[in-house]
Parts: structure tokens; C-alpha cells; sequence
């Protein structure tokens, strides 16, 4: 008899496994706070990070300037014009990774292109908290993408071209995301019309980025692999003016969510290097030649940190839902300059550099019930700056000008934050915070002198760290109809704030500075007094139809600066590069199914370029189109204009008067794949 063969046995049913990145999810007393999220969406518009971000007037890039044309060290981020550094008063994070540079606090734009990201959070307001050292002012949160993929390539006037992507593959059990990015640009000449001369040369870049990252389960929790890497160039827009940027990151993260009353975790470490060169020169009178006056060439910079969360899910509490957080961290940084200086005089070389340490915890905590949030934190952080030094010798024979070994000075920083918001109903809720934070001195602030044309402005070992504390209360509406607005009042003070406070003018000759020709400044970096400010935020949008939607938002920002003792010249005035006024309004209409016209204006009054208040930037609007062409449901392609009316919007004045000016009107043209 015929045996048949027995039937197949079914087929085997794997479990789809779905692997994120290894981070906590948001907490809940975020909400307590001034928070604004920018969606991939708003970020798919924009070629640069920092330029996302402008579309929040409550953020102040230290110049006009975007990272397009601004050097490394003037990239630096503060949340409100309360007194914008170069070295940045904000904490900017990618999933917990601090992405400030260790030498000298700013954000090299470019290493993180907008593709990468899947959202971000700008949290306004002193960090405290899970947030710590840095967080001045605030907290920009940086969310890296899980799923999908971008692809963006365009071409812009002045020979631009940018091409970036990023996109996820699983491979097993193991989620890998990369990102890179490619830009070129031929530049502008920022000095314009009878005051350029053949000296005023185009503002070019190149710049590239690429990051990997690996996620992976490891029993229940969550593995992140990631290294990334960044390196650009740029020109100064003056002769031989020239600057490089540099760097690297590897971290590693491992993660637990917490469920309801149980518990979850983060444990982190991360260790990022950099390095920056500058030269920069000075312009004759007729701006027809240059001379190199400084040539910064090697500024090797190491950072690295841990930390550490345990979280206890939501639980019931006195009628309510308790989540708290209890955490650690602590950020190493160690840097040094090389440079040859006075190279029109006597030429020099210096070194010097040291080492920074904060270490710190905290407790955080929020609490939930009926209509009511409550949220708080209380953090204790020492600070050290150690190893100290500064040498100085003629390059001609070799003699020792300076040989200079700083003590080592150390404190403690209590800082805490306390909030509580309450849904008033039909779509109302309000809130009322306070909050205290301090940021120490960088590397860069505490020993590196620098030359811009002919203003030089000295370093100081000896800055302690400055210090924010402060209240703001809010009242918001979202009727989830398409109508929500916002509007909060504040108030914050800074403490032993760290300005450039003018000390001298040329032609002169001043101890360790040298000599400072006519028309230009010494300043040395001082706690120079308090930064008191009051300001409002009005911020709304509108959804008209299903295809027409309004945003707008406006800040106003009254600050000024109490110099005390240490700087009586700068009381009463307004502090350097701090606008009063900024608004921003948009337009997004879907004019057909495939068809979409986006209009964006900002208008920013008027600042000043220096402490004393003598070199004014006039006020500026500028106003950027772009249109949109949905091929089909994964390919887009896109032109946009760039300051339509070629607004001359001053960046920066020299003591001379020469202004120089930001981007003219650009027409730029793309395409945009997803998947």
C-alpha cells in the first residue's frame, strides 16, 4: 500500500521584533514647563538646524547670521535675548548626548543635519533638574530618527549644492540608522557697496557629517551603539581669513522604560573630540590689502561624561499619579590653544589650556491629579577647573614672554526648579514656574584670547560660573479645532554674568594683549555685575480650512545689565547682540492636492554689536517663499527664495563703522524622497 508522506507541518510564526532606540520617554513634568516642539515637518524645510530653530523668536543665535556663513565660535545658542554668548547659554542634547563643543560650549550646526532628526524640544527656562550644568536659559532636546528614510538634494545660487540623508534597516535584530550630509557653497561678500574693497572676499563653506547608530535588545532593556563624525571649512569674508572645525563622537546607551508603578533606567556614557583652527587678519584703511594677524592653528579639545536615571512609572499618590526620577551625571572636558600671534608686529606663539569637571545629582519628580500638575527638582553639582596654564614666547629668538600656572579652584551649585500647571477648561490651561541654574565657564572663556580684524578680546582663568534664577507664568489655549495660542510672562536675572567688558582703545599698547592698532578695542571676558529681564511670549496658529493654516508668534525682551563694582560703565545698558522685540509669522497653503506655497517672515529690532552700546545693527525683516510639488506619495521637489526683498540685514560693525551684512536673496531648488 501507498504510503503518503506526512503533510507539512505549518509554518513557524516569528514575532515581529520592533527595536527603538534606548532612551526614556518624556517625562511628565516636562509639561509643567515652557515647552515648543518643532515636528519633522517644519524641520524637513530647513537646509540647517539653527535655522529650524529661528523660527522660535525665544531662541537667539549669538549673530544675525545663520550657520551658513557664521564662524564655529560665534555658533553658540541662547533661549530669549537675555544676553546671547558666543559660547552658547543653552544645553543642546541628541538623546541625552551633549552635542556643545567641549573647548568652547557652541554647536557645530552641520554635524547634526535636520534629515537625522525626527523632532526636537525647546525647553525654556533655567535646565535644573535632569538637564544640570549648561542649561542657562534652557534646554534644546534633539530627538534622532528611528523609522523611515529622507533623501534631500538641491542646489542654490553662488554655487551651493547639499545633499543629505538619512534612513533605518533592520538586520535581524539589530536596527542600524545612518545620516550623512554634503554642502558647498562659493559664499557672499558681506561687506557691500562703496565701503568693500578688493580685501572683502565670498563667505565659502564646505562642510560634511555622517553618524551611524545600532539598536539593540539586550534581555528587556535597550542597547545604542553611535559614532558619528563632522569636519567643515569656511572662509572669514576678509583676505586670508580662514577657519576649520573638526570632530568626532562615539556613546552608548542603554535603556529601560518604566511600566505603570514600576521602574525603568538609563545608564550613558559618551566621549567627544574636536579641534578648530582660525586665522584672522585685519584690513588696511581702504580695505584694499589684509595683513595676518593671528593664526590660531590647533585646538585640540577632549570631552566625555556619564550618567545614570532610575525612574519610577506612575503610581497612585494622594488621589493623583506620582512619577519621580533620581539621577547622576558628570561632563569632563580638557583643551588647549596653539597659536602665533602679533604676526604684524612682534610675532608670538602661545599655549594654553586646562581642564573642567562638573558632577552632579539630582531629584526629579511630578505628581498628577484631576486637574492639576505639579512638578519639581533639586540638583547639587561641583565644579573644578584644574591645570591651568599659559605660555607665551617670541618666535624670532625664543624668549619666554609668559609662563603663567592657575590654582585650582572648585565650588558646589544648588539649583532646583518648581512648576504647576492647571486645565482650566474649554481648552484653557495655565501655569506658573520657578527655577534657578548656572553654567561655569568654558575652556575657550577661561583661556583662549581672541582677535576679530582688529578688536581683541582677552580670556580670564579666573571667571567664576554665572548663575540664573527666575519666574514666568503662562496661560494657553488649543481647542483642538485648529485654534491654539500661548502667552507667558517672565522674569530672570543673571548672576556674575561672563561678558566681554571693554577695557581699552587703539592705537595703543596693553600688557599680554600687545599692541591695538586705531579703530579697534580690548575687551577681556569679566564677571561683569547681573543681567535683570523682563519679557512676554505670544505665540498662536490656525488652522483656516483643511488647506490653509497661520502661525505667528512675538517676544519681547526688555534686559539690562547692573555692572556693580566690577564694570560701572556698562549699568543701564542693554547687553551686546540682545534685541528687544522678534516675530515670526507663516503661511502654509495647499493651493492644489499637489501644490503647496509656504511664506515665512521674521523681523528683529535693532541690537548692538558691543557692551558699550556704540555699534548699532539696525532693525531688519526678511521674508523667505518656497514652493513645494508633491510628485507622487514619496517624491517632492521644491524651490524657494531665500530674503525675497534682499533685506541688507547688518550682521556686525567694526570700529571703524564697516558694517557687514548677513545672506542676500537666494534662490535655491530641490528634491525630497521619503520612504
Amino acid at each position: 500500500m501507498l504510503q503518503l508522506p506526512p503533510p507539512p507541518a505549518p509554518p513557524v510564526q516569528i514575532e515581529e521584533v520592533v527595536v527603538t532606540a534606548a532612551r526614556l520617554p518624556p517625562a511628565a513634568a516636562d509639561a509643567a514647563f515652557s515647552v515648543i516642539r518643532l515636528d519633522e515637518q517644519l524641520l524637513g524645510r530647513s537646509s540647517r538646524l539653527d535655522e529650524a530653530l529661528r523660527s522660535v523668536p525665544a531662541v537667539s543665535l549669538f549673530r544675525r547670521t545663520t550657520s551658513l556663513s557664521a564662524n564655529p565660535t560665534t555658533q553658540g545658542i541662547s533661549l530669549r535675548a537675555i544676553a546671547p554668548s558666543g559660547a552658547g547659554r543653552t544645553l543642546v542634547t541628541l538623546d541625552g548626548v551633549p552635542v556643545n563643543d567641549p573647548f568652547g560650549g557652541w554647536v557645530i550646526w552641520s554635524q547634526v543635519p535636520t534629515e537625522s532628526l525626527e523632532s526636537l524640544d525647546i525647553v525654556r527656562g533655567a535646565g535644573s533638574g535632569p538637564y544640570g550644568a549648561g542649561a542657562l536659559t534652557g534646554t534644546i532636546l534633539l530627538r534622532e530618527r528611528e523609522r523611515g528614510a529622507v533623501l534631500d538634494a538641491s542646489v542654490l545660487e553662488r554655487g551651493g549644492a547639499r545633499l543629505a540623508g538619512s534612513g533605518s534597516r533592520q538586520v535581524g535584530a539589530v536596527n542600524l540608522t545612518g545620516s550623512a550630509l554634503y554642502e558647498t557653497s562659493d559664499g557672499y561678500v558681506p561687506v557691500r557697496g562703496p565701503a568693500a574693497g578688493a580685501a572683502d572676499t565670498p563667505l565659502d563653506l564646505r562642510t560634511r557629517s555622517a553618524s551611524v547608530r545600532a539598536d539593540m535588545p539586550v534581555g528587556t532593556a535597550n542597547l545604542s551603539l553611535r559614532a558619528a563624525a563632522y569636519d567643515e571649512e569656511r572662509g572669514s569674508g576678509l583676505g586670508d581669513g580662514r577657519s576649520t572645525a573638526e570632530g568626532h563622537v562615539l556613546s552608548a546607551t542603554a535603556a529601560q522604560a518604566p511600566t505603570d508603578g514600576g521602574y525603568g533606567w538609563r545608564l550613558q556614557a559618551w566621549r567627544r573630540e574636536s579641534d578648530f583652527s582660525n586665522t584672522t587678519a585685519t584690513a588696511s584703511t581702504d580695505r584694499s590689502t589684509t595683513t595676518l594677524v593671528n593664526d590660531q592653528y590647533r585646538t585640540p579639545a577632549t570631552g566625555w561624561g556619564l550618567n545614570a536615571a532610575v525612574r519610577r512609572g506612575a503610581q497612585d499618590f494622594g488621589g493623583g499619579s506620582l512619577q519621580w526620577e533620581v539621577g547622576a551625571d558628570g561632563r569632563f572636558n580638557e583643551g588647549e590653544t596653539n597659536e602665533r600671534f602679533g604676526l604684524a608686529f612682534t610675532p608670538r606663539n602661545r599655549r594654553a589650556g586646562g581642564e573642567t569637571s562638573v558632577v552632579g545629582g539630582y531629584v526629579d519628580g511630578s505628581w498628577t491629579g484631576g486637574d492639576w500638575l505639579v512638578a519639581g527638582g533639586l540638583r547639587l553639582d561641583r565644579w573644578e577647573n584644574q591645570g591651568g596654564f599659559r605660555e607665551e614666547y617670541t618666535l624670532a629668538t625664543g624668549a619666554v614672554t609668559l609662563d603663567e600656572a592657575e590654582e585650582a579652584r572648585s565650588g558646589e551649585v544648588v539649583s532646583a526648579r518648581l512648576a504647576a500647571r492647571r486645565d482650566l477648561g474649554n481648552g484653557y490651561a495655565a501655569r506658573l514656574a520657578a527655577y534657578s541654574g548656572f553654567r561655569p565657564a568654558t575652556l575657550n572663556e577661561l583661556h583662549r584670547p581672541f582677535r576679530v580684524g582688529d578688536d581683541v578680546t582677552e580670556a580670564n582663568a579666573g571667571l567664576e560660573p554665572e548663575s540664573l534664577r527666575g519666574i514666568e507664568a503662562g496661560l494657553a489655549f488649543d481647542n483642538r479645532a485648529g485654534i491654539a495660542w500661548g502667552a507667558t510672562l517672565f522674569w530672570n536675572e543673571i548672576e556674575d554674568a561672563i561678558v566681554n567688558v571693554t577695557v581699552g582703545q587703539g592705537p595703543a599698547t596693553f600688557p599680554r594683549a600687545g599692541f591695538i592698532p586705531a579703530g579697534g578695542v580690548l575687551r577681556q571676558r569679566q564677571n561683569a555685575g547681573t543681567i535683570e529681564a523682563w519679557g512676554v511670549e505670544l505665540n498662536g496658529s490656525a488652522s483656516v480650512s483643511e488647506r490653509l493654516s497661520l502661525t505667528g508668534a512675538v517676544a519681547w525682551t526688555d534686559a539690562e545689565v547692573d555692572g556693580g563694582s566690577a564694570a560701572p560703565q556698562l549699568t543701564g545698558l542693554r547687553p551686546a547682540q540682545a534685541p528687544e522685540w522678534s516675530a515670526t509669522a507663516g503661511l502654509d497653503w495647499r493651493a492644489t492636492d499637489r501644490l503647496t506655497l509656504i511664506a515665512a517672515a521674521r523681523y528683529e529690532s535693532d541690537r548692538f554689536d558691543d557692551d558699550l552700546n556704540s555699534r548699532v545693527l539696525e532693525a531688519a525683516v526678511t521674508l523667505d517663499a518656497r514652493a513645494e510639488w508633491a510628485v507622487n506619495d514619496r517624491a517632492m521637489v521644491y524651490v524657494a527664495l531665500d530674503n525675497v526683498t534682499d533685506e541688507d540685514v547688518e550682521v556686525a560693525e567694526t570700529g571703524l563703522g564697516i558694517a557687514g551684512y548677513g545672506p542676500p536673496r537666494t534662490l535655491s531648488a530641490g528634491l525630497r524622497l521619503t520612504y
